[in-house]
């Protein structure tokens, strides 16, 4: 699978394999996306550059970077420090994916401005840090 920023200063593609694409409604993510965060992890020894040269990473918290393009703004990455996975943000990559939405994580956040469907699991919070779910 192939992605790219809007502007094409960052370019990558990953064989995968592809986890679910998770739909984050915390604050932060939708301040630094415009809405919510859509993203799908591989590992990230698996993700190559073919060109990288608009790359700059934000460090978000003490655990957690976004990656972006700094020439058009596009927001890429996700990765927490202490993992070897990196969330790419779905809309970044090319044609058909094959992946589907699976989780909605920090509901408790999202903006009042749009609701959710009951079809998939929607969690308070963060499934991996034992929230309840909504």
């Amino acid at each position: 699978m192939q992605g790219s920023c809007e502007c094409g200063a960052v370019a990558f593609e990953s064989a995968g394999p592809w986890g679910d694409v998770i739909a984050c409604h915390c604050a932060t993510c939708r301040k630094t996306s415009g809405h919510f965060w859509a993203a799908a992890s591989v590992r990230t020894d698996s993700l190559k550059f073919s060109r990288d040269d608009g790359l700059a990473w934000y460090e978000s918290t003490d655990q957690v970077r976004r990656g972006f393009c700094e020439r058009c703004g596009s927001s890429l990455f996700f990765e927490f420090k202490d993992q070897a996975l990196v969330g790419v943000a779905t809309g970044s990559l090319d044609g058909a994916t094959g992946l589907r939405l699976g989780t909605h994580i920090f509901t408790s956040e999202k903006g009042d401005y749009y609701t959710l469907s009951k079809a998939l699991p929607r969690f308070a919070g963060d499934t991996d840090r034992g929230y309840a779910n909504d």
